[in-house]
């Protein structure tokens, strides 16, 4: 049995296909005409735009607006001016098209990959689909085909990228099983949409699976068995029959409120990227927006979006969502994630150093572009303000003074805006938990990020394997944290919300109603499952594990406790 990163829920039981992926290296040499190889690139480059469409307008037939719209990074970075001057320019200096491209999409590649942010680091993959569809033409190679697989196939592959699951076969894929990758890849989302089980990050997998041999995906778990024998065989067909009966019970939770098995109700929203993502939360049954990650409007502009073009993105959400809250996180960027316009230094410890709300109050004339559109757009629903990675008073005090600065700058300008609009932060450093209690005089509500806090609590890399272990929710240093912020919220009483991965942990559940968590922030997927499992616990049996819980001294007693408890 392999182990891997639980990706895509659901059991799938087939036979293995292990794609080979092209060989795309090549001798670099000086070409004859310059501009000979510049239409080489140039018609590669608008080959892998016109392939890139056709797989959009497929994919938003198969998965939906949400997955189609990964795709559209693929066509941003082969359009990209700055990437196409780098390859051009090096062909004059001498270089094959293949060679220019190559160096090209590494740089970028690199760039990403080593940023801190995970979000930001999946780009990177992007890149690198981009660079294999460009090289692949140059050299007259074809690209990894999933369109055409027998029935029952389980895919096995060193990297699913994004350009491969466009064309996968749904219909005839039980499960993926991949050597890269993590829950918030491309790949993953991907995979999520098509609802096919997938298990990522197993080491070595396509040297130890071979094409033809019987293999069985938990996707749930994180486990893919080779060649299993009669009992396994047997288990989990009945677990796959099990998993997909709790699947349409699940419809039952659709349009009812979220309670605890006692009645108490809490709040279930959604995490979200970009304004049309909205669609798909309430597609889902979400109950308002927990995280608006507003970088991403950045991300994909050529220059600082400006007041006008901000507010029209708020704006969308509020008024999909009516009157259900929606919580936009003000820009989060930094050393760590070079937007080129910005003209931020390159940092030796960018994960410590010059960004997010550091970067926003060092450059208040730009924060208050972003503050005044989220201030009209709170005209149009109901909009909340959450200020990233604050670690001391000071911090939350000056944006709400440049808040009150924009607001009196509106009144001026006969503007509309909710003068009550709440203003909170995003507890996400041992700092901000440290001082939970003053932050909470001073915040209108607070919502944990625990993927940072997990990393910043720990000193461990989500993205480094070999300090993994440390990287878990279960942590007892991190439970400890998470139950002092979430009180020191509730004696306050403002709202405490949590928008990390672990608001949809079905294992950390039952401890989050314990301490008290009003609001649970999930991916659109996971709604209706964090529905059932919050309505299957009344708060004293809540309280009565999560006393057993938190006397427990490491990480693999918590979770085993947790597992023998769920339900």
């Amino acid at each position: 049995m392999y182990e891997g990163v639980n990706a895509s829920d659901g059991i799938g039981i087939g036979v293995a296909r292990v794609a080979v992926e092209p060989d795309l290296s090549f001798t670099p040499h000086k070409p004859d005409d310059a501009g000979d190889e510049k239409q080489r690139y140039a018609a590669a480059v608008a080959k892998f735009i016109e392939q890139t469409n056709a797989q959009i307008e497929r994919m938003k037939q198969t998965v939906g607006e949400e997955a189609a719209a990964i795709m559209g990074a693929h066509i941003e970075f082969a359009e990209d001016e700055g990437i196409q001057e780098m390859v051009n320019g090096s062909i004059d200096t001498g270089m094959c098209a293949e060679q220019a491209v190559s160096e090209a999409y590494d740089m970028y590649y690199n760039m990403f990959s080593n940023m801190e942010d995970e979000l930001f680091r999946e780009r990177a993959a992007d890149v690198a689909d981009v660079k294999t569809g460009l090289l692949a033409d140059l050299l007259g190679k074809e690209v990894v085909d999933l369109s055409t697989l027998p029935e029952n196939s389980i895919v096995v592959v060193h990297e699913l990228t994004p350009s491969m699951t466009a064309d996968i076969d749904k219909d005839n894929v039980a499960g993926i099983v991949t050597e890269t990758g993590g829950r918030t890849s491309h790949s993953a989302i991907i995979a999520r949409a098509l609802e096919i089980p997938a298990v990522l990050s197993v080491a070595d997998v396509t040297k130890n699976i071979k094409s033809g041999d019987m293999i069985i995906v938990d996707g749930s778990r994180g486990r893919v068995l080779v060649n299993p024998d009669d009992n396994d065989l047997t288990h989990y067909r009945a677990k796959a029959k099990q998993y997909a009966e709790e699947k349409l019970a699940l419809e039952a939770y659709r349009g009812k409120e979220t309670l605890t098995g006692d009645g108490e109700k809490v709040l279930l929203v959604a995490n979200i990227g970009n304004p049309d993502d909205a669609n798909v939360a309430s597609e889902h049954d979400c109950e308002g927006v927990g995280l608006f990650r507003s970088e991403f409007l950045f991300m994909d502009a050529k220059e600082l979006p400006t007041e006008d073009e901000q507010f029209a993105a708020y704006q969308k959400v509020a008024l999909r969502m009516k009157d259900q809250p929606v919580i936009i996180r003000t820009l989060d960027v930094g050393g760590d994630k070079e937007i080129p316009y910005m003209n931020l230094q390159k940092e030796e410890n960018p994960f410590m150093g010059y960004r997010a709300v550091r970067y926003c109050l060092a450059n208040p004339d730009q924060y208050k572009v972003q503050l005044t559109a989220l201030l009209r757009a709170s005209a149009f629903g109901d909009i909340k303000i959450m200020v990233p990675l604050v670690t001391n008073i000071d911090e939350i005090r000056q944006v709400k003074a440049l808040v009150e600065e924009c607001k009196s700058e509106l009144d001026a300008r006969g503007v509309a805006y909710n003068k009550d609009i709440e203003v909170g932060t995003m507890i996400e450093t041992p700092a901000a938990s440290l001082i939970a209690d003053d932050l909470a005089a001073e915040c209108d509500f607070f919502s944990i990020g625990t993927n940072d806090l997990i990393g910043y609590t720990m000193c461990a890399d989500r993205g480094n394997d070999k300090v993994g272990y440390l990287y878990e929710v279960y942590q007892p240093a991190v439970l400890r944290s998470l139950k002092r912020i979430i009180e020191e919220g509730n004696k306050a009483g403002i709202m405490v919300g949590m928008c990390g991965e672990a608001a949809a942990d079905p294992l950390l559940i039952p401890v989050l109603i314990s301490f008290g968590l009003n609001e649970f922030s999930v991916s659109a997927p996971s709604i209706l499952r964090t529905r059932r499992i919050i309505s299957e616990w009344t708060k004293a049996e809540a309280d009565a594990l999560t006393e057993k819980v938190m006397k427990l001294k490491t990480a693999t007693e918590v979770k085993a406790m947790l597992q023998a408890a769920a339900r």
